[in-house]
């Protein structure tokens, strides 16, 4: 094996792997797996490009601080580059992106401010600029760092024409965050072959640039709001809030041929096949890229190449709806392989006994004037609520609908998930005018909404309260929805850690 002088100089060189199970017949799909990187993700490769541009340009001194917005996986590779190089680092992170990130970036001596989960990826720019002003920091930029991409059309670019020598490429499809990724491949492979089709994916409840709406911006060019068509959806550090400065000369440099939409459930799906039928370990973006490039390849002429970028790795995704369902203890097939031969048998399991965090306080919604009624929204929802003993009126990424539906599941409910943000709601805007609909029924603002047997409940707190206080089993019971009575558990250990009323910052 290669020896090397320090951690940075592994960074690339990641393997180009063809599917085997999961690609159409006759179609060669090939992933560039990213986790090979010593952080485990494509970010890797924009950290030490960003700092090295700076040290080159002067902009950067040395034992200067470093600060960044990131979702994550940026701020993973920056820890590495600045712990090797010598910098401080401070993170801007919103609340609501996984626990682990935040614990792996604090344990690479990095400092980790929160920002609020309802500013979205705005938020944390926000305050990143703030504190490089505030500071004199340095501010990486990375969604318009021209670095960023230049690194991608030297090095995995170059990487993936190398890999595939002799062969012609059909397309090349990515997701984008910042946009370097796509913009520095588009332009390596471009160069080359100008036939090549570079195919961007996007959620499908978020389409912010199949929209063809412009990204408000201030005098600058950096974002200065929240695109109008975003939508909160599943694949973290995949699609932000905002079309990135460097995503939009991508598009502008007419680098981009399609745009394929995915859906949040589509990549878990994908993800997980990976793990389970290719053992390629990768999280939820990984999963929705493959989605749109598995689109791809469906219509595909045979014999062709089309490569697939694998951000990152799963583990990132621990405490994420990706692992929903995976258990930690036995389920019942592998007690009964434990109870197969003698000896270290598990024939009682243990119940540990809930506890009771108190509910966490929540601040009153402003005060709104009444919007006149929407017939057809409150017909719909009239509807829904009449005909469903169980109705949750929700958001597809959402904490706490995700707590209601992961209590749902434990206990055994089955119930009618009405969600506002989905493509299906889309049309029409319905799920939008949905929201009023709502408020006026329950005098309330926020989302989710339950009613049991047509009563309203309220949002989950208030059904974690009820199922506390019986008054939710009474309702189920009277409904005739059959359900899990004998079940002990904390409602609220549903939660994510952040939303937790006990979890630490």
């Amino acid at each position: 094996m290669a020896r090397y002088a320090n951690i940075l100089e592994t960074i690339g060189r990641t393997p180009l792997v063809r599917l085997n199970k999961l690609a159409p017949a006759g179609v060669h799909v090939h992933v560039k797996v990213e986790s090979f990187n010593p952080l485990g993700s494509v970010k890797d490769r924009l950290a030490l490009a960003v700092i090295e541009d700076a040290e080159r340009r002067g902009t950067l001194r040395p034992g200067q601080t470093v600060v960044e917005a990131t979702s994550g996986n940026t701020g993973i590779g920056l820890a590495m580059v600045c712990a090797q190089k010598g910098y401080p680092l401070v993170l801007t992170m919103a609340e609501n992106f996984s626990i682990e990130r935040r614990r792996l970036l604090r344990f690479l001596g990095a400092k980790v401010v929160l920002t609020p989960a309802a500013d979205k990826g705005t938020g944390m720019l926000d305050k990143a600029v703030a504190l490089a002003r505030a500071h004199g920091w340095f501010l990486c930029r990375q969604f318009e760092n021209e670095a960023n991409a230049d690194m991608h059309t030297r090095t995995t670019g170059r990487e993936i024409l190398d890999d595939l020598a002799g062969e012609r490429i059909h397309a090349f499809v990515s997701g984008f965050g910042t946009g370097g990724t796509l913009l520095g491949v588009a332009r390596a492979l471009k160069a080359r072959d100008a036939a090549v089709r570079v195919v961007a994916a996007e959620p499908d409840n978020a389409p912010v640039l199949a929209s063809g709406i412009a990204q408000p911006r201030g005098a600058d060019g950096a974002p200065s709001a929240s695109h109008p068509q975003f939508r909160p959806h599943l694949m973290q550090g995949w699609a932000p809030d905002f079309i990135a400065p460097l995503t939009g000369t991508a598009v502008h440099e007419g680098l981009v041929d399609e745009i394929v939409p995915v859906s949040g459930r589509e990549a878990i799906r994908l993800a997980r096949a990976l793990a389970t039928q290719e053992g390629i370990f990768v999280g939820t973006s990984s999963g929705a890229t493959l989605a749109a490039a598995l689109d791809v390849a469906r219509r595909a002429p045979a014999g062709s190449h089309i490569v697939c970028m694998l951000p990152d790795t799963g583990e990132r995704y621990l405490s994420t709806p990706l692992f929903d369902g995976i258990g930690v203890d036995m389920d019942d097939e592998e007690l009964q392989l434990s109870r197969s031969t003698p000896g270290q048998r598990f024939d009682q399991v243990a119940v540990r006994a809930p506890s009771a965090p108190t509910a966490p306080a929540r601040a009153e919604p402003p005060a709104m004037p009444a919007a006149p009624l929407d017939v057809e929204a409150d017909t719909f929802a009239a509807r829904a609520i009449e005909r469903n003993p169980v109705v949750m009126f929700a958001l597809e990424w959402c904490e706490f609908c995700w707590a209601v539906r992961k209590l749902f599941a434990h206990l055994g409910i089955a119930y009618r998930g009405v969600d506002l943000d989905s493509v299906a709601l889309q049309q029409q805007d319905l799920g939008t005018r949905l929201r009023p609909v709502l408020r006026q029924r329950t005098g309330a603002a926020t989302i989710p909404q339950i009613w049991i047997g047509g009563t309203h409940v309220g949002g989950a707190t208030d059904l974690f309260d009820a199922l506390r206080d019986g008054r939710a089993q009474r309702l189920l019971a009277e409904a005739g929805v059959t359900f899990d009575a004998g079940a002990r558990v904390d409602p609220y250990e549903f939660l994510p850690r952040w939303l937790h009323p006990r979890a630490a910052a």
